[in-house]
């Protein structure tokens, strides 16, 4: 008996020993959800500071093909161009998944904006899924910056 005690008591505890410090994801998803609501706003405002300003000074972007974006320069060169020359607007975020792992977030989301060009062009509809590594950041403004994204063509939408 003295010598499975302690054995005993390794399995009850083992889980609480070797299981990784969550935080509570109920107040992680809200602080997120903050975060992303600031990037789209941000997006909606043509603010290309304060987007650079939530990724990764190490930010890359994938979106398909050759379309790559590495850094926060390369960044805010391609949204002060688009910013000059078009109006963004979301149109959808439909979160598909969310997980958390320490003060790392990893999120699907199929999204949607319109680009109005700022000549009066006719507007045109882009939609995607992405999916989204953030972790926490204290000196991002929101708490928390993204690190790496990566888009595809979003689904169909069925009718």
């Amino acid at each position: 008996m003295r010598t499975i005690l302690p054995f005993i008591c390794f399995l009850i505890t083992a889980p609480y020993l070797f299981s990784q410090n969550t935080n509570d994801t109920t107040q992680l998803k809200k602080s997120l959800d903050k975060a992303t609501l600031t990037i789209r706003n941000a997006f909606e405002k043509g603010d290309a500071e304060l987007i650079v300003k939530l990724h990764s000074p190490n930010i890359e972007k994938y979106f398909g093909g050759n379309n790559v974006v590495i850094g926060r320069e390369n960044l805010k060169k391609g949204l002060q161009d688009w910013f000059q020359n078009s109006k963004v607007e979301f149109i959808e975020n439909t979160v598909e998944s969310t997980i958390f792992n320490g003060e790392t977030a990893i999120e699907t989301v199929v999204f949607g904006f319109k680009t109005t060009p700022k000549n009066g062009g006719a507007s045109v509809i882009s939609r995607g899924r992405s999916m989204v590594v953030y972790i926490q950041d204290k000196t991002s403004p929101t708490g928390w910056i993204t690190l790496r994204e990566m888009a595809q063509e979003a689904p169909t939408k069925e009718k």
